[in-house]
């Protein structure tokens, strides 16, 4: 995946996404399209922390979005984030690909934040532009 492909389609820092306790336990709920973005970020909680995926798949470079419905994030036994259009298995917190046609690669992070109200943020960019 390009630099230049991820900073097009990033959120920009400082953008509020959630509230802490919008996503349980074993949840995953997708976010925005935010200012600045073409794509969703999918927020995890997984052993009690928050983890922020940009929502494609990185089996095509142009990153093909994952839910086959609104917040369908989880397979069926619900242990990985997938993509339902390639059946590809991601870790909740790494976001390794475990199973499919994208094996050895990872989702793109997002960098996140919890403010004190429990607003959750996208935190400063990070390499490649992405936030």
């Amino acid at each position: 995946m390009s630099s230049q492909w991820t900073r097009t389609i990033a959120p920009q820092a400082g953008q509020r996404l959630c509230h802490s306790d919008d996503v349980a336990e074993g949840e995953a709920r997708g976010v925005g399209p935010l200012e600045g973005s073409k794509r969703k970020v999918i927020i995890v909680r997984r052993n009690g922390a928050l983890h922020a995926w940009l929502d494609a798949c990185p089996h095509y470079s142009t990153g093909t979005p994952m839910a086959w419905k609104t917040d369908a994030y989880l397979n069926g036994e619900r242990t990985h984030l997938t993509c339902h259009s390639h059946n590809a298995l991601f870790e909740m917190d790494t976001g390794a690909c475990v199973l499919g046609p994208c094996l050895g690669q990872s989702l793109t992070r997002i960098e996140i934040a919890v403010g004190q109200a429990g607003d959750v943020f996208v935190l400063a960019p990070c390499e490649g532009g992405v936030a």
